[in-house]
């Protein structure tokens, strides 16, 4: 898995998750940027490097740096952003959602990487079957009446 890939899967469309990161992360902006998707089936654009950077002027004031970063991080973190970065055609994209130059070999080689490793602890993490319960034990007839008149014994005294 030392090579990136070659064929390309055209633009990656966010899901409903993708969306609501992206709205987690513009929530805390005085406006929306462009280069988040707004609706499922938007595409997934990869960020251009530093664009943290760009993002914390735009802060709302009673936002934090800090919840800013981790709405980021849940973003560029998962699975589909990813894949977009991993395609041998992707770009990485400005604020306003435009492309602005060619992701590297190098980062397209660790976005694949990542993909397919995210995608391997999913499957592991799937729920595991359903275990039937143990049924209690069977109590034979000798046992069942010396408890009867043991209890019967023990309400007397």
């Amino acid at each position: 898995m030392n090579k990136p890939w070659k064929i390309s899967r055209g633009p990656i469309a966010a899901t409903e998750l993708d969306v609501e990161k992206a709205n987690a992360i513009n929530s805390l902006l005085i406006r929306p940027v462009g280069v988040l998707p707004a609706k499922p089936g938007d595409p997934v654009l990869p960020f251009v490097v530093g664009l943290f950077n760009e993002l914390r002027p735009l802060l709302k004031p009673d936002a934090g740096v800090t919840a800013l970063r981790r709405a980021t991080a849940a973003y560029v973190h998962c699975r589909r952003y990813y894949f977009a970065s991993a395609q041998p055609d992707s770009m990485r994209h400005n604020l306003e959602g435009e492309p602005v130059e060619a992701l590297s070999q190098e980062d397209r080689l660790v976005a694949q990487k990542r993909f397919l490793s995210l995608k391997q602890t999913a499957h592991k993490s799937e729920p595991p079957e359903e275990v039937a319960p143990v049924p209690p034990p069977v109590i034979s007839k000798n046992e069942q009446i010396r408890a009867a008149l043991l209890r019967k014994r023990n309400a007397v005294q």
